[in-house]
Formats: C-alpha cells, sequence, structure tokens
C-alpha cells in the first residue's frame, strides 16, 4: 500500500493476476481498481491463469485518491491502496551560491 506521500517519480508495484496467454508473447492481466482489459508482454512459457506477478512503473501524476503510474508495460491510472512503494524518488540538490563560488 502506498502512503499518502507518494510523490511524482516514485517507484511503485501493482500485484496483478494472470488471466490468460493472448498470444505467444503477450498475457492478460487483472490489475486491482483498473476496470479496464489489460496486457503486458511476457515470454516466459510457464505461466498459470490466477498466479500473481509485480508490475512495476513510475508514478507520472497524484491526485486525491489515484495514481497514474508509468512504464514499460503500464499508463494507467489505479487508487492508491493498489501500489506499494518500491523507490521514494529524491530530487537532485541545488547548488548554493556559497558553493559555486568555492569551485
Amino acid at each position: 500500500m502506498a502512503k499518502e506521500n507518494t510523490k511524482v517519480g516514485d517507484t511503485v508495484a501493482i500485484t496483478a493476476t494472470i488471466r490468460k496467454r493472448v498470444t505467444e508473447d503477450r498475457i492478460s492481466v487483472l490489475i486491482p481498481s483498473y476496470h479496464q482489459p489489460h496486457s503486458i508482454v511476457n515470454t516466459s512459457p510457464n505461466i498459470s491463469s490466477g498466479q500473481k506477478i509485480e508490475l512495476t512503473g513510475e508514478v507520472l501524476r497524484v491526485d486525491e485518491d489515484t495514481v497514474t503510474v508509468g512504464g514499460k508495460d503500464l499508463g494507467i491510472s489505479v487508487k492508491r491502496s493498489a501500489v506499494r512503494l518500491v523507490t521514494s524518488h529524491l530530487a537532485p540538490k541545488r547548488k548554493t551560491s556559497e558553493q559555486k563560488a568555492r569551485r
């Protein structure tokens, strides 16, 4: 579960459930709180319906109760409760004029 301090740039994970294999290189997955069909690229031969899979992506937008996650296989908006924080984004530090003068 993502805490209230989820911010743009954080890496988050979503646990999805595999529905079925669509083609030889794509599978259909169920994503919590995302009420649309979604398929991802997956070429591993050993998958079965009902198996859990973790999808990771970067937070692109944060609203009151939803988070938009983008990445290789993602581009979806889900509830904050559906995501788990993997890595928090740290913005680069700016150099002060004092630090610049020392150089």
